[in-house]
């Protein structure tokens, strides 16, 4: 089983060829749920949200088969997500959900935890208490990265973060989360970005590049992943579903190179569509897999 541990939210989405009229679920652990859920692994969403959005919530989580461990919010989070024709953007608040401050005990049999908080919504003291369990932790930064400043979302590199990196299985930022961990843009200075990534503690390091792949290290060797290029309508929970392949494929296999290319795959399905309504299955990823192999 794997648990994701972050606040689901509700978005609004502008992008060059979609836009959204009515606010749709959405988060890091929400989006890998439902993902690892139709690969055939059985998943759980820890997190909170507001009596406005509570029961829709469990109604749609449920449908795509994940349990949801829903805990009472002030108010449901969300963000306005504004993109440019590069994939780049602009986030405004909506609303901010409440802290997860417990789990319920079935947490500690999950094989894999994917912690992938929205805003800063996952102490630090819930991931050194779950470290103590035999399972995969995995890490989706970009909660823990993530701060607001008159209103507005920032980004920085809190030490509280950094002392709990190497509690972790595997940490995977995307661009600008790896620029803002380590100081440099992973496209410029590949290596450079994932040692000193690694030197951080964390077992395995991945950067997620968008439309130029992924990069894997565990410090030995520095894996290139391709991207599965396709037309991107909505690139919301890319990083996400990618976890979610990497998490299903390597619990499987052990293999980074095949869990990278199952990942990359697995989020070229996703951003064709508007989540979470996408049907991604084992067998569409793995065809992707093999044309990918042969490009």
């Amino acid at each position: 089983m794997m648990v994701g541990i972050g606040n689901p939210v509700y978005d609004l989405i502008n992008t060059p060829l979609t836009r959204t009229s009515e606010r749709v679920l959405s988060g890091c652990s929400t989006n890998a749920c439902i993902v690892c859920s139709q690969l055939n692994c059985e998943a759980a969403l820890v997190g909170c949200v507001g009596d406005d959005y509570r029961t829709e919530t469990e109604e749609i989580l449920t449908g795509f088969g994940v349990k949801p461990w829903l805990y009472p919010s002030r108010e449901t989070g969300g963000f306005s997500l504004l993109y440019d024709d590069r994939g780049n953007r602009e986030l405004e608040i909506l609303g901010r959900a409440d802290t997860i401050k417990e789990v319920p005990s079935e947490v500690l049999d999950a094989d894999a935890l994917l912690f992938g908080p929205i805003l800063q919504e996952v102490d630090p003291s819930l991931v050194v208490e779950l470290s103590e369990l035999p399972s995969l932790l995995f890490c989706d930064p970009q909660g823990f990265l993530r701060g607001i400043e008159n209103g507005q979302i920032n980004h920085f590199f809190p030490q509280s973060f950094k002392e709990i990196l190497p509690l972790f299985s595997v940490v995977k930022p995307n661009e600008l989360e790896a620029r803002i961990m380590t100081g440099k843009n992973p496209m410029k200075y590949p290596e450079q970005v994932l040692e000193s990534l690694y030197s951080f503690g964390a077992e395995i390091c991945i950067v997620t590049l968008a439309g130029d792949g992924s990069l894997i290290y565990d410090g030995s060797e520095l894996l290139k992943i391709p991207p599965y290029t396709t037309e991107a309508r909505d690139p919301t929970g890319a990083g996400d579903t990618y976890a979610a392949g990497f998490i299903v494929e390597y619990m499987r296999t052990g293999n980074l190179y095949e869990s990278g290319m199952f990942a990359s795959c697995t989020a070229s399905l996703w951003v064709e569509s508007i989540g979470p309504y996408v049907e991604i299955t084992e067998e569409k990823v793995r065809e992707r897999v093999g044309i990918l192999e042969q490009r």
